[in-house]
């Protein structure tokens, strides 16, 4: 594989799941009372104001998806450790998992509409599905993606793209810092467009707007043969 096309297989596959990370979590959010699928950080700082009684109700969903986050990624380090011992190139089965429980997201969501309740039941297993699936995708971007731009969190890719655009617009940027900045750019604004994306599609098609990252999702395994490794360009970080 030459640079320049690793090079695009690694815009892509950051840009996809960026725009997939900023679309799942912002579709829970609005659909599922505040719940964050993929921001761990966000759900700490609700379930905080839920126990100090300045939140707006639903703190048992909220720890309930914190609880299936951290099972999914616990699960999908053990899955992938299989997987390479047993000499299999584990990206497209994590992705393939991933697309399996935003479909049970799916499901679950579309068997518990109308939402009238945090804590019913089927509202509880939708948001600890989803919850779950991007527990997957941060997993795996962790341990097989490493050299992408982050994903699923945007702090602090948006901080390091601000100070190199500081860098770039008072003269001092090299070519390193440059290359940084369309690197770290891409994601951030499929992350953006995904979230906005999300949000408009709950309203519109309530749980089937989950479809489209589900397609993304199967995108991506096509892209990945099955004996392929994950390759990718890396990126410099400061």
């Amino acid at each position: 594989m030459t640079d320049g096309t690793a090079e695009n297989t690694a815009a892509r596959q950051a840009t996809t799941l960026g725009f997939i990370a900023g679309y799942v979590d912002t579709l829970g959010f609005v659909a599922l009372f505040g719940l964050f699928t993929a921001h761990v950080t966000g759900n700490f700082v609700l379930i905080g104001a839920e126990l100090a009684g300045s939140g707006r109700g639903g703190v048992l969903i909220k720890l309930l998806a914190f609880a299936a986050f951290v099972v999914a990624v616990a699960c999908t380090r053990l899955y992938i450790l299989r997987l390479e011992r047993g000499g299999h190139a584990p990206l497209r089965s994590v992705l393939g998992l991933q697309l399996l429980l935003l479909g049970a997201f799916m499901a679950l969501g579309l068997l518990a509409d109308p939402l009238r309740a945090p804590d019913a039941p089927l509202a509880l297993l939708a948001g600890a599905a989803g919850a779950a699936a991007m527990g997957v995708q941060n997993a795996y971007a962790r341990l097989l993606l490493q050299n992408l731009t982050p994903t699923t969190v945007m702090t602090g890719n948006v901080t390091q793209l601000v100070l190199d655009l500081v860098d770039v617009g008072r003269g001092a940027a090299d070519g390193t810092v440059r290359q940084r900045c369309v690197k770290f750019m891409w994601p951030v604004a499929a992350f953006g467009l995904g979230a906005i994306g999300g949000a408009f599609a709950y309203i519109y098609a309530g749980f089937y707007g989950l479809l489209p990252p589900m397609a993304l999702l199967a995108w991506l395994m096509a892209a990945q043969a099955p004996g392929d490794r994950p390759r990718t360009v890396p990126v410099n970080r400061v």
